[in-house]
């Protein structure tokens, strides 16, 4: 590393998604530990599978075909190109509500403009690994974020240093009190480089022109220090904990109130899951966070300051995001247990994980609890 890269660092800190701490950590005394247990993940793209479900109904008419998509080891932005080109129009005429994992079998809606064109025989829309399970209409472009939820199907092979009650143990208590809703690996490009990016730019060594870099830099370093601020969060107050302060946010909307006192009804609603506390999500203006939470997120800001600088001169305003996450139909299967004993080696051969999540979050904040991959 030169001595400019060594600087940059210092100035702009990475922190990493590895470096957070745990909900559910294996050591009650030793808050954040994390799960011991470890297997392997995607060794092959039938291993991780996700549907995407969308908010709202295709009308069945209009000017927008839709197209449900099955697609295997195919990115996202590529297959919309693709699209774009088989139909004669430019890529700003497809649609699709969010990006997926290339690595992986998933589905999801396109929508494609045809208000100046034929409609084409999509049969003849012939690539390797994509295949179009649905065609329908609708009146719009489908818009960016406009998903219900995704639905996840995992398999993790080679189980090991752990058991069925241990994992079983971990989905009870994800059930019960949920996990970090931190922003995963994806979120900061390979080797955290958009975060290596996002620094240059804030300190003036590199010029990012293109708008769509410049808000996949910024929601880079936002979510690295969210999840800092989470992270420091847990360990301050521990887990499935309320502090006074606190913004919070009535569950499945993002509309919030502030909580300065932790009085009964506020508990009682938390444990019931129909608020959660939040974090910020840095930007410009004033912390609406109060009292114990505001010093706690004014500190790790401080830390950060270089960041939360340049997150400020962007543009950016103070928005708040739910601290904790609750994948529903969360279930787990072990392998062979129709036929092997629960003890039996074989049984952990494999193991299947399936659950559905709110547009936002990631499959791998809810892995991470359960099990090293």
């Amino acid at each position: 590393m030169s001595e400019t890269e060594l600087d940059l660092s210092e100035l702009y800190p990475i922190i990493k998604v590895e470096d957070l701490l745990y909900a559910h950590g294996d050591n009650s005394s030793l808050q954040g530990k994390g799960p011991q247990g470890y297997a392997k993940f995607k060794l092959k793209a039938s291993d991780f599978i996700v549907r995407e479900k969308l908010s709202f109904e295709p009308e069945g008419e209009g000017t927008h075909a839709f197209l449900y998509i099955e697609k295997t080891n195919t990115n996202t932005e590529w297959l919309a190109r693709q699209l774009a080109r088989f139909v004669g129009v430019e890529a700003k005429e497809i649609g699709y509500a969010g990006l997926k994992d290339r690595n992986a079998v998933t589905t999801q809606w396109f929508s494609v403009n045809l208000e100046i064109i034929d409609a084409p025989d999509w049969d003849d829309f012939q690539l390797d690994g994509v295949k179009i399970l649905k065609k329908t209409l609708h009146r719009k472009k489908l818009k960016r974020g406009a998903i219900k939820c995704n639905e996840f199907e995992i398999v993790l092979r080679d189980v090991e240093n752990t058991s069925k009650e241990e994992l079983t143990n971990k989905i009870n208590k994800i059930q019960s009190s949920g996990v970090p809703n931190y922003f995963a690996q994806q979120r900061f490009g390979h080797d955290y480089n958009n975060l290596t990016r996002a620094a240059r730019w804030f300190n003036g060594s590199q010029k990012i022109k293109k708008r769509a870099d410049k808000s996949m830099l910024l929601s880079a370093a936002r979510s690295m220090v969210f999840n800092q601020m989470l992270s420091q969060r847990i360990q301050s107050i521990g887990w499935n904990e309320l502090i006074d302060g606190e913004i919070m946010m009535l569950s499945g909307t993002h509309s919030i109130f502030p909580a300065a006192e932790i009085d009964d009804g506020i508990k009682q609603r938390f444990h019931q899951g129909d608020i959660h506390p939040t974090v910020a999500l840095w930007g410009r203006g004033r912390l609406n966070a109060e009292k114990q939470l505001l010093v706690l997120e004014q500190d790790v800001a401080d830390t950060l300051s270089t960041w939360c600088d340049g997150l400020e001169k962007q543009g950016l305003k103070q928005e708040r995001r739910a601290a904790r996450l609750f994948p529903e139909n969360l279930s787990i299967k072990f392998a062979d247990e129709s036929s092997q004993s629960a003890d039996s080696e074989s049984a952990m051969k494999k193991i299947s994980l399936s659950f559905s999540l709110p547009t936002g979050t990631y499959a791998t904040a809810v892995l991470r609890e359960i099990i090293r991959v």
